[in-house]
């Protein structure tokens, strides 16, 4: 990377890193980054400059004073500049040079612990004090800039002004052999590898400002500064100025304020990019035709289309696959481990805990009530525990959760039923079930069945995991609202008449006093309650939606906190990381402090099954009849198609070329410890598990990394995901142990648990385009988004294939709310069979925005490859018309701007 220093020999510094900089008139302070904005003129002096000045390349030089010489000595022997000039124009470039004024002594809060960014007056040894210094002074190796710099950068700096003994500019360009530290000529201690010079006679020197700041802000632009690394000859150099001239757009004077700062956009197009024309058309630099289709092909047009990697290639081998998958994680396992202890994984445990537990909780209590307490609580949360960790242990993806899922709880429900309507043991049926789906996920695995997935498109992933979003904010508002009705607000209680308000406890017994007894004593000893305010409660459901929507809207804030202005970045961003936990506690803390009896969380406190007359071993035979045993295979097959559905589509969301994950997947070999943990879970009697689709796309969110080290005005790069097993473990080991943490849980109030729920739901809707299509139908046209897809399918067409979408989930919503949610498998099969019958309705060209393409046969690639190998070598040989344009267009250019300036002078 390359930072620039445009240094006024006259005036205030001005700096780029990425973005433009300078030192406010008056204030003390570097101004915000923004885009350069730039003349056309000075672009076209700069390129004239480079043409008529000196250009030194791979000049050796080790101290300012000597590469002055230098460029001095070279203009003297091309007879540039006269020898008596020698003297002036070293003393001039020498002159010690001032970056920033110093900073007063009252700061800013989000300043404190910041050196000032200014250079004090250097004691350095150097030809004169008033010269620059040789070495960086103090403040410049103080300076905490230097974390906003990636180590390898380099700097170019620029020196412009005007004098009054030249009657001709003075221009030079150098690249230096070796980047080399020039003492205090820049504000930080970054080694130089460029110089640009410019001085000249007096009266232009808002001209040679502007020629600065063009060379500074081609300096820092990928492209050209390619270029400039490269370049063998001065003629090198004017390329790259026409290649950047090539790309500029130009405002009209009248319609804009060159005075505006542009902010700085919060993502722009990679050098890659920028260099095929596909990508120019992308970025509205040229315009398209009026029916949309711009000025190139159809299959030109076409955006990449997402690839699954070889994870799912289809070996052909026995077990195959599963190979391929323990030898692809094994390298990373010590990693796996290591790469956990940060700060980072503390507030993803604490917070992937506390949604685990509550979904514990919350499904062994319906699960209880489903079995007739054949499996409870405490079997959820030893299920949970044992099933999480082995998963997290061993998996090819320990980032996924393991959690309880609606579908198999309604399976399991109709299980017990069909068992208590036939004398049938429902724990022994069960047992061989989780058996038989263990042999047939075992099937699975070692057939690479997990290839299919490459047919599940975005269609298909987007359609289940809203659903399941939905499912979460749909349970988070139902559990909510079940408040209301079990705490009902006393709209009949009238302040006025609180003296005629009493309850009495009446019996016609006189031992006792009646009157002296607790409402609970009262209905122990078989009195009964009278009057008007014997139904009188406190307002418990206000104070639930308070604790509910507060920990939720809290906890949305500061997650965003650390796009906030206040606070340096770091405390930022722990604020964001701890965002979840700091929520609850803070509505935890106001519970306490109010005293009122919420709902609070209830964990169970002794080691022991939940009914009395079972063990924790189930026994495969003696209470069925022996063909129970093998019939079991049919309903087997329902929960093993659940569970490869539900497992593999969490994992491909998960697994997303978006999340940046460097140490690959398993698909393999997560079904392998899925088929495992059915068959262990069936013999404990303990709930059956699989990937939790909202859980894990949480974990992924709490584990995001962003760069440090970006430039002012730049925003933070997306790294990728911590990946590791430690955040995983520690979740379901605090689940096991929560049974000795219940003096403590018991004070966190459901409502707030209620409010995690919520956030969860709502943040894993985030980023699905599904959702964004979805609010695009109550958006006026001028307000809609620029998303790609917009600029490429016509609008009735996307709402189209949203209204296709959203059909689909309203017929699995249905269907997951009926006894039908066991065929709910199937159902996920049967978005893949629509996804499919939408080629039918929609062109290629319009699914690849709006979808991926399903994948064709090899032999199929193959030849459009070849197709297409034929056609770029048609083009190769026979250049394009529009290139004769654009060509033709240049020269015109070039020759109105020579005609302006014969007539100028």
């Amino acid at each position: 990377m390359a930072l620039s220093d445009l240094g006024g020999l006259e005036g205030d510094p001005t700096e780029w890193v990425k973005f433009e900089e300078k030192v406010e008139e008056g204030g003390e302070r570097w101004s915000k980054p923004h885009v350069s904005t730039l003349s056309l003129h000075s672009l076209f002096e700069l390129r004239t400059c480079l043409q008529t000045g000196t250009v030194l390349l791979d000049l050796e030089g080790y101290s300012l004073p000597q590469i002055v010489d230098d460029i001095i000595e070279r203009q003297i022997e091309e007879g540039m500049i006269s020898p008596d000039l020698r003297e002036k124009i070293s003393f001039v470039l020498l002159r010690k040079h001032r970056h920033q004024t110093k900073k007063p002594i009252h700061r800013s809060l989000a300043d404190i612990g910041k050196s000032s960014s200014s250079t004090s007056e250097c004691h350095a040894q150097s030809r004169s004090m008033n010269d620059i210094a040789d070495t960086p002074s103090t403040d410049q190796l103080k300076n905490k800039f230097m974390k906003k710099i990636p180590r390898d950068a380099e700097a170019s700096n620029v020196l412009v002004g005007e004098v009054d003994f030249l009657n001709k500019p003075f221009v030079a360009f150098v690249r230096l052999a070796q980047a080399t530290t020039l003492g205090g000529l820049t504000e930080v201690p970054v080694p130089t590898r460029f110089l640009f010079i410019l001085l000249g006679p007096q009266g232009k020197a808002k001209s040679y400002n502007e020629i600065g700041r063009a060379i500074a802000t081609l300096m820092v632009d990928d492209l050209f500064s390619d270029v400039a690394y490269k370049a063998r000859d001065r003629e090198d150099l004017i390329a790259g100025i026409d290649e950047f001239l090539d790309e500029v757009i130009v405002l009209p004077p009248g319609e804009w304020d060159p005075k505006i700062r542009i902010e700085p956009p919060k993502k722009v197009p990679s050098a890659d990019k920028r260099k095929s024309v596909f990508s120019l058309n992308e970025l509205g630099q040229m315009n398209g035709t009026a029916g949309g289709g711009g000025g190139l092909a159809e299959d030109e047009e076409m955006p990449v289309q997402h690839e699954l990697g070889e994870e799912l290639a289809f070996t052909g081998r026995f077990c195959g696959g599963l190979y391929l998958d323990i030898k692809r994680k094994l390298p990373w396992l010590p990693s796996d481990f290591y790469e956990g202890f940060h700060i980072q994984s503390i507030s993803a445990v604490l917070f992937i805990y506390l949604g685990c537990i509550t979904n514990a909780i919350t499904f062994g209590g319906l699960l209880g009530d489903a079995t007739d307490n054949y499996q409870g609580v405490m079997e959820s949360f030893l299920g949970t525990a044992l099933a999480g960790s082995v998963f997290c242990l061993f998996s090819g993806q320990p980032l996924i959760i393991l959690s309880s899922t609606g579908p198999i709880l309604i399976f399991e429900k109709l299980l017990f039923e069909f068992s208590k309507n036939n004398a049938i043991d429902y724990m022994e049926l069960r047992l061989w079930i989780g058996i038989h789906s263990c042999l047939q996920c075992f099937v699975l695995v070692a057939t690479d069945a997990s290839y299919i997935i490459k047919y599940m498109t975005r269609f298909t992933e987007e359609g289940f995991s809203s659903l399941i979003s939905f499912i979460f904010i749909s349970d988070a508002i139902k559990k909510m609202v079940g408040a209301f009705k079990y705490y009902p607000i006393n709209t009949d209680f009238k302040p006025d008449y609180v003296t005629t308000y009493k309850c009495e406890c009446l019996l016609n017994v006189t031992a006792l006093d009646w009157s002296q007894l607790s409402k609970k004593e009262c209905l122990k000893y078989g009195g009964s309650l009278v009057g008007k305010s014997c139904k009188y409660v406190p307002d418990l459901a206000l104070m639930s939606f308070i604790l509910f929507f507060g920990t939720y809207s809290m906890t949305v804030s500061l997650k965003k906190f650390k796009f906030s202005r206040y606070f340096p970045t770091k405390l930022r961003k722990l604020i964001s990381d701890f965002s979840i936990f700091m929520s609850i506690m803070t509505f935890v803390g106001l519970d306490m402090l109010m005293g009122l009896k919420t709902p609070k969380l209830i964990v169970p406190t002794e080691f022991k099954p939940t009914r009395p007359d079972r063990g924790w071993l189930v026994m495969p035979f003696g209470k069925n009849p022996w063909w129970m045993y093998l019939a079991s295979f049919v309903p087997a097959l329902l929960v093993t198609i659940l569970i490869f559905m539900d497992q593999q589509i969490s994992a491909v969301i998960v697994n997303r070329k978006e999340n940046k994950l460097k140490k690959g997947c398993g698909y393999h070999l997560d079904l392998f410890w899925v088929g495992v943990l059915m068959a262990t879970c069936s013999f404990m009697g303990l709930p059956w598990y699989v990937a939790a689709t909202v859980i894990s796309i949480a974990h992924i969110d709490s584990l995001k990394m962003e760069s440090e080290s970006s430039a002012p005005g730049e925003q933070p790069q997306f790294l990728g995901v911590r990946e590791q097993r430690v955040t995983g473990i520690l979740v379901f080991v605090l689940t096991g142990v929560s049974i000795f943490l219940a003096p403590v849980l018991k004070f966190i109030p459901m409502p707030v648990l209620y409010g995690v729920f919520l956030y969860m739901g709502v943040a894993s809707l985030s980023g699905i385009q599904f959702w964004d299509r979805i609010k695009l139908y109550m958006m006026p046209s001028k307000h809609q988004p620029d998303f790609s897809y917009l600029r490429h399918v016509p609008l009735r067409r996307v709402h189209l294939f949203t209204l296709i979408q959203i059909t689909c989930l309203a017929v699995l919503w249905i269907l997951k709310s009926t006894f039908l949610a066991i065929i709910f498998p199937v159902m996920i099969l049967g978005l893949m069979v629509v996804r499919k019958m939408l080629d039918m309705v929609f062109s290629q060209h319009d699914l690849a925005w709006l979808d991926d393409l399903l994948p064709e046969k090899e032999k199929k690639k193959k030849d459009d490859a070849k197709k297409k190998g034929k056609e770029k070598e048609k083009k190769k040989a026979k250049p394009d018309d529009s290139e004769e344009e654009c060509v033709m267009v240049l020269h015109c250019i070039a020759l109105c701007y020579a005609a302006s300036n014969i007539f100028s002078q």
